[in-house]
């Protein structure tokens, strides 16, 4: 094993950092969903296609961090010393750099990892609790072909998704001291993640409280028009959208500076800013495409103009509630 990593180091030690972080960590988001998609095509089953999803971005995320280190301690591997493994807390220190990350590192990592945990968990209890059943899979599970197309969307997903970090996390650490310590730009994209995953978990807290009281009878609702859900037809998707885009703009004050460019190898000139902006807007582009045109809002209205589009209640609140952007 020991052997096999190290070849694996040996092969993609680019002479460019962001190559040295972003190949083996998309590899690893192929090898990961390839692992998952053997069992479950076997099994016909979508039970671990959501939570697999969620350990995909964390192990990627984690593997972007300690990559630099990793390489660093195996070159030093025949050495009586070994470099220090980075120091959570002396990440936070102005003149952090040496055996430190910097704090937008963390702190992005933190935030996928923060995000990709609760709705990974989220998204289990839910198929748990539904059998290991999920609509979207009807036509897809008794198709190996279309099921392993499935999984290899999902991997394509998480290396779209997570490219800013990527980029921020292949930046050495050394390099990124020499930034101010906080901008306006890292301040706009921490709150526009903290606004958006908030109002995705709490969007998703009001339909899984909801969804209890139906069981329990408390109410004969068909569908939900409380809460966020009377100000947006999906406010879940509205809030994920909106925290990637927090991600992105933090990300992207990093790769248009002078140091991101000449760290990943850009020219520092207009075009390669605008390569990086492009870079970094990839992540939410993607994400808001997903969820408008694809996988999130269309089959979920598809499925609810099915059951209750001749229905004027319905109706009425398809009228009155914006579908995507909230009104408030």
């Amino acid at each position: 094993m020991s052997g096999l990593i190290s070849a694996l180091l040996h092969a993609t030690n680019y002479k460019n950092p962001f190559l040295r972080t972003l190949i083996p960590s998309i590899g690893l988001a192929f090898g990961l969903q390839a692992a998952t998609a053997l069992p479950s095509i076997i099994g016909q089953t979508e039970r671990y296609y959501d939570l697999s999803g969620s350990l995909t971005y964390i192990s990627c995320t984690a593997l972007s961090l300690y990559l630099p280190t990793l390489r660093a301690r195996y070159a030093a591997s025949l050495t009586a010393t070994q470099p220090a493994w980075p120091s959570l807390l002396a990440s936070f220190s102005s003149k952090a750099g040496v055996n430190a990350w910097n704090w937008r590192q963390v702190v992005l990592s933190a935030a996928v990892t923060f995000w990709a945990a609760r709705l990974g968990t989220f998204l289990f209890s839910r198929i748990t609790a539904e059998n290991g059943k999920d609509s979207r899979f009807d036509s897809i599970r008794v198709s190996p072909p279309k099921f392993f197309v499935a999984f290899v969307a999902q991997a394509t997903w998480v290396s779209l998704c997570l490219l800013p970090v990527l980029a921020v996390n292949s930046i050495p650490a050394t390099a990124l001291a020499a930034l101010p310590m906080v901008t306006l730009v890292d301040v706009l994209g921490l709150l526009l993640y903290v606004g958006g995953i908030t109002f995705e978990a709490t969007a998703d807290r009001q339909k899984s409280q909801w969804m209890q009281e139906k069981t329990e009878k408390k109410h004969s609702e068909d569908f939900l028009t409380r809460g966020l859900w009377s100000k947006s037809r999906h406010p879940n998707y509205f809030g994920e959208s909106t925290l990637w885009t927090g991600i992105a703009t933090t990300a992207a004050g990093v790769m248009m500076s002078n140091i991101g460019q000449a760290s990943m190898g850009f020219s520092g000139s207009v075009g390669g800013r605008i390569a990086a902006l492009a870079m970094a807007g990839v992540s939410p582009a993607f994400v808001s495409f997903l969820l408008l045109k694809v996988s999130g809002v269309p089959m979920s209205e598809k499925k609810y103009d099915k059951r209750y589009g001749d229905r004027k209640d319905y109706q009425k609140w398809k009228e009155d509630t914006p579908m995507f952007i909230p009104k408030f």
